[in-house]
């Protein structure tokens, strides 16, 4: 009904001329005296003519729309799915959208050529730079001295760094390379702590972890990516005191004795680039994408995160283990 009462707003003024043109012809009967009925009988007729074709206009429109709103919904050329144009006007506004697309479908071809370099780019510049920094590695495990201890955590943050760009580039793009088996819990965490020890002690920190025994069907080196940003998050921000690591009900707990993250902050943290007020007042070099690459391969993971936190006394991090869902888009 509101698609026929659409049609009619469209053609009001074939219907406002028709009852102008009748108005005048009754008017011009009257003052020659002449009788109404011979002006009423033929507008009737006139206007029941004028039922049949516009219902058959109607229909033909119809038809038309639904087309139209069928090519809305398909990714088809728009050659191979509009409607046939029915007059000049429609055959001018069908060339312009053809040309739109040709024009949209280059620039998204160039788009993504453009993409697929700068991820080519990054990957093997990535991978380029882990040689030096392996060396820089060996060389500084072999000599035992102030200065290279001073340096080990600095490279550690070089290459948590360097993990970071190829996970952004890679989380972009079609193909996140997931391999999903059985792991154990206990040693995908125990292998990530232990990269962090160097880091535990130079900040004096204590280290709580409470094995979970727990088995979970997982991409390794996705989640402990997830864990290890999760626990350099909380190294970051946690100058005193110490990290707990443990599981309760299927959920895996990362606790802090940090400086906390304000209560209007929180709905904001896994938001690209957002690292909060006191976030930005203990690093103001951080870049917010930590957090940001957590929730998107956790979301690709099935995995559930929740973080609760109270300023000046800790932040709690938690994973819910028990996928739902494996999302890979």
């Amino acid at each position: 009904m509101h698609a026929f009462f659409s049609y009619l707003r469209t053609h009001r003024r074939v219907l406002i001329c028709y009852f102008i043109f009748v108005a005048m012809f009754a008017t011009v009967f009257s003052l020659y005296r002449l009788p109404i009925g011979a002006v009423l009988y033929p507008a009737l007729l006139c206007a029941a003519i004028g039922i049949v074709f516009c219902a058959l206009d109607y229909r033909r429109q119809r038809k038309k729309f639904r087309a139209l709103q069928a090519a809305r919904a398909t990714q088809a050329l728009l050659s191979e799915v509009l409607p046939h144009p029915g007059s000049d006007i429609e055959a001018a506004y069908q060339g312009l959208l053809y040309d739109m697309q040709r024009q949209t479908l280059q620039l998204q071809q160039e788009a993504a050529q453009k993409y697929s370099d700068t991820v080519a780019y990054y990957t093997t510049w990535a991978h380029q730079i882990k040689t030096p920094i392996a060396s820089m590695r060996l060389y500084l495990d072999a000599e035992d001295c102030t200065l290279s201890r001073a340096l080990a955590p600095a490279l550690f943050h070089i290459e948590q760094y360097v993990e970071m760009v190829l996970a952004y580039v890679r989380l972009g793009s079609k193909s996140h390379d997931f391999v999903f088996r059985t792991y154990a819990l206990d040693e995908i965490l125990r292998a990530s702590l232990r990269r962090f020890a160097g880091e535990f002690i130079a900040r004096k920190l204590t280290l709580s972890f409470t094995p979970s025994k727990q088995w979970i069907v997982t991409d390794e080196k996705w989640f402990a990516f997830v864990f290890e940003q999760i626990l350099s998050n909380a190294l970051k921000y946690t100058p005193q005191g110490g990290i707990s690591v443990y599981m309760q009900k299927d959920v895996l707990y990362i606790r802090d004795t940090g400086i906390g993250i304000r209560a209007q902050d929180l709905p904001r943290i896994f938001e690209k680039g957002y690292t909060g007020c006191n976030g930005r007042e203990a690093d103001r070099r951080a870049s917010g994408l930590g957090l940001y690459l957590c929730s998107r391969v956790c979301h690709m993971l099935g995995l559930e995160s929740q973080v609760d936190s109270q300023v000046g006394i800790g932040t709690t991090v938690c994973l819910a283990l028990t996928q739902k869902r494996i999302c890979t888009d």
